[in-house]
């Protein structure tokens, strides 16, 4: 199987979450064992050998891919969650969406100055939420490796918005 091949397990449903979006949904991607595992050794083939400490992933399809990608890299695995989500000390940032703010946050403790770090993302749109993932990790002054996502839809220019990071995705619209 081929990264292109991966492209017929993406599912469009048109008008979700609300009319005029066609939602790429990854759920047949998932459901595939061989493509769950094709789709999950091209992210690690992209970081083997880049000595990666830590990779974050934002809730919730994120943590599908980035709790995977961690043990496939011998790195931990940091969830970026939702507000009231994790119970020790948080950084938080806020950010914008197309229709107000969303908030994600992150333990106070959760990456070493210096680390290593990939952020993983199903999907990159807008760059809002990649965009404060990025945000946080920078507060810790960690070297971050790259963004990973496996879906990218190009012509929302969500990249714009990750600035100064290398960004890799396996299947662009």
């Amino acid at each position: 199987m081929q990264a292109s091949d991966l492209a017929k397990f993406i599912r469009d449903v048109p008008d979700f979450p609300k009319k005029g979006i066609i939602f790429k949904d990854i759920t047949p991607l998932l459901q595939n064992a061989p493509a769950l595992r094709k789709t999950l050794s091209i992210l690690a083939g992209q970081y083997k050998g880049k000595k990666i400490d830590y990779v974050v992933a934002m809730e919730s399809r994120g943590f599908i891919f980035g709790a995977a990608l961690a043990a496939k890299l011998g790195a931990g695995f940091v969830p970026v969650r939702k507000p009231g989500k994790l119970p020790y000390k948080i950084k938080r940032a806020t950010y914008q969406l197309e229709y107000g703010t969303d908030t994600l946050e992150i333990h106070q403790d959760a990456l070493p100055k210096n680390s290593r770090v990939l952020i993983v993302d199903d999907l990159l749109a807008t760059g809002g939420t990649a965009q404060a993932v990025l945000k946080l990790v920078r507060t810790f002054q960690a070297d971050v490796v790259g963004i990973a996502f496996v879906i990218e839809l190009v012509f929302l220019n969500g990249r714009k918005k990750l600035k100064n990071a290398p960004i890799f995705s396996i299947l662009k619209y």
